[in-house]
């Protein structure tokens, strides 16, 4: 296998223990509606032994409702079930402690959102907010969630699932593994620049450059996963030293990788900037803080 590029659902079942994946349940709540949302999968599994929820996307699927959302774009109603997945986590434990919370396994292998125009005015927006805020939520109640690039992580699709993980996990570059917020032609519109200039600043600075290797030296990728075979090892290695982590109070999920990125030189200049923000905001704190 050379690739596992819209094989998502391939990459779940090498990572979780053989034949334990529930496709459409989670803790007390059942997808029933096989129609809603076809290219979100979500389900229960065990990963090593212990309980996990998985979400992943399903580059097969087709939503009829909306013709945009196919090989793996994350759509509206994907958007919501799989804000619904995590929620329905939260509400499995949340009479557990934070060492006993279960783990969220996500594969991410998408080509962005699905912006189609009925979509927008729908609520594409609050679908995919929905789901980063249900993901922060679950990962500051203590569950660790891991994220694993065996594919695309292109665009608002990775923000909503993946960014928010408390550590990300890819597949090297030789397998076709692409990690990009916006392809440098957009960049080029936006910040008016020529398409040649940021192309030549994409061989050095990890800013402008796309691929898992940059983003790790940006911190957003916790581990490079040399081989395909040694994705499941990867994930449950992070997810034990998340529990320790937690455990410690260490900082995880985008505080974490902004450290993470500082460490390895790529985010150089952002804790300069951090720092003097909280310093003038220190200075003129007492002045907008209510006061009894």
């Amino acid at each position: 296998m050379d690739t596992l590029i819209g094989q998502g659902l391939v990459a779940l079942e090498m990572i979780v223990d053989p034949g334990s994946f529930q496709r459409d349940r989670v803790g007390a709540k059942e997808f029933t509606d096989e129609s809603y949302g076809p290219g979100a999968v979500v389900g229960t599994a065990t990963l090593d032994g212990q309980t996990v929820t998985v979400i992943a996307s399903d580059a097969e699927a087709f939503n009829e409702k909306f013709p945009v959302v196919y090989a793996g774009i994350i759509g509206m109603e994907e958007g919501y079930k799989m804000a619904s997945a995590v929620y329905a986590t939260l509400a499995a434990d949340v009479d557990k402690p934070a060492a006993q919370k279960r783990p969220l396994v996500l594969i991410v292998d998408t080509p962005g959102n699905g912006p189609g125009k009925v979509e927008e005015i729908f609520g594409m927006n609050k679908a995919t907010g929905a789901y980063q805020l249900a993901l922060a939520e679950a990962r500051m109640a203590g569950h660790p969630i891991v994220a694993a690039v065996v594919g695309r992580a292109i665009s608002g699709a990775f923000l909503c699932h993946g960014l928010q993980a408390d550590r990300i996990v890819a597949l090297d570059a030789k397998f076709g593994t692409m990690i990009h917020v916006m392809p440098l032609t957009s960049v080029s519109r936006i910040i008016k620049k020529n398409i040649e200039v940021l192309e030549e600043l994409s061989k050095s600075n990890p800013v402008f450059a796309a691929g898992p290797q940059f983003f790790y030296q940006l911190g957003g990728v916790e581990a490079l996963v040399p081989e395909i075979e040694g994705l499941r090892g990867a994930v449950i290695e992070q997810v034990a030293a998340l529990r320790a982590a937690k455990a410690k109070g260490e900082a995880t999920g985008p505080v974490g990788r902004a450290a993470l990125g500082a460490a390895r030189g790529g985010r150089v200049t952002r804790p300069q900037v951090a720092a003097r923000m909280t310093a003038e905001f220190a200075a003129v704190a007492d002045k907008y803080r209510p006061h009894a």
